[in-house]
């Protein structure tokens, strides 16, 4: 055992995260007591294999902000229930792989890039499945059949797609993506499993069930706008972006974002808008500009929640990066960003600090950009 590991104080651990659980789901004791168990192994076996953990000189710190971040996965996909958890679920990961998604160019359509899409993940749900049960060291015939243990697999499955795999050359990329990039060089496998098959909580443990169709699984697992839920962070994120545009008169850039959300090329969105590549560049260079301004200065709460960044979170930054940004701030950025936590309202902050509003929305602005470049370093 790697020197550090010593210093988790695994019982203490185990018990917050059943805490957790017990004050913010109906999950009987039992089931709690072991999804609990569940993630402090989890979190030991990172905190004890990584290099960089031991020598940070705060295991237990780094534990409890990995189990954080666990238990906050699991709770989103618990409080938006069955449906619409997968829903999330497949729009973020949607999302991650579409441009690796290449339809053969005989059929190179929207539609047709969505269907691929959805007959890759069916794959990807299966093998995420099963890395579930090797990972938690579960059954090779466990399905999540609570609501708990359907959040939890959900949760899963989306770290598990995130991770980083190393690559030649110092370089790495996220497992999702190596999927999906195979995938595309050659004919799709044949899977008639979806993610609602697979994570079935509602029947008994030996049903054999119809395989699903890929009409039924697209028409229930495909997260089109429409079917959204109304509490999604993202969908809020783009039209409060679309309300902000065109509150300024930047109706072009509005379309121009909307076009880009359908991942249409940069040569159809010239045509769809009757601009030259001169015109559409610097309409492009604009729509950055305006989305800047709402990320980091108009809406930044809302986006830095979408983005799982908020100040209950440490603007996303590990243990390390927050660190680093305390270090690299003036005097009166520290004071600034200690009087956000404590919910100090804007117009007191700026008060106490001597500063105007537009001098203090300057300053925090500033702020978030440092901790954008931080934690995309």
């Amino acid at each position: 055992m790697k020197q550090g590991i010593c210093l988790l104080n695994v019982d203490a651990l185990t018990g917050s995260f059943y805490s957790r659980l017990r004050d913010e789901t109906r999950a009987p004791k039992g089931a709690c007591q072991a999804m609990a168990q569940r993630i402090s192994d989890e979190v030991q076996r990172i905190c004890q294999e990584s290099d960089r953990i031991q020598a940070s000189g705060d295991v237990e710190a780094w534990a409890r902000s990995l189990g954080k971040h666990r238990l906050d996965q699991c709770l989103k996909y618990y409080h938006l229930g069955s449906r619409h958890g997968r829903v999330e679920l497949h729009s973020t990961l949607s999302a991650i792989v579409y441009r690796y998604i290449t339809p053969p160019q005989t059929q190179a359509s929207y539609q047709a890039r969505i269907a691929l899409i959805e007959d890759f993940l069916q794959g990807f749900y299966v093998e995420s499945l099963n890395a579930f049960r090797r990972e938690t060291q579960l059954s090779d015939r466990f399905q999540p059949r609570t609501l708990l243990e359907l959040a939890e697999f959900m949760a899963f499955s989306e770290r598990y797609g995130k991770r980083r795999i190393p690559l030649p050359g110092r370089r790495s990329q996220q497992l999702i993506i190596l999927r999906a990039q195979t995938f595309s060089k050659q004919q799709p496998p044949e899977v008639a499993i979806d993610i609602e098959q697979a994570t079935d909580y509602g029947g008994e443990g030996d049903d054999v069930r119809p395989a699903a169709s890929h009409q039924r699984v697209r028409e229930e697992m495909i997260a089109q706008t429409d079917e959204l839920p109304e509490s999604s962070l993202r969908g809020r994120v783009v039209d409060e972006l679309l309300a902000y545009l065109r509150d300024r008169n930047q109706d072009d850039c509005a379309d121009y974002f909307t076009l880009r959300l359908l991942d249409l090329s940069t040569q159809e969105i010239e045509t769809v808008l009757n601009l030259n590549p001169r015109e559409r560049d610097y309409l492009q260079q604009r729509f950055k500009y305006h989305l800047l301004r709402f990320a980091l200065s108009h809406n930044w709460e809302l986006v830095h929640e979408w983005l799982e960044a908020g100040l209950e979170t440490n603007l996303g930054l590990t243990p390390h990066q927050w660190q680093q940004l305390q270090q690299a701030l003036p005097p009166k950025q520290t004071k600034l960003l200690s009087l956000k936590q404590q919910g100090v309202s804007d117009a007191e902050a700026a008060r106490i600090l001597g500063l105007t509003a537009t001098q203090f929305q300057k300053q925090w602005t500033k702020l978030l950009e440092q901790a954008w470049d931080i934690r995309n370093l």
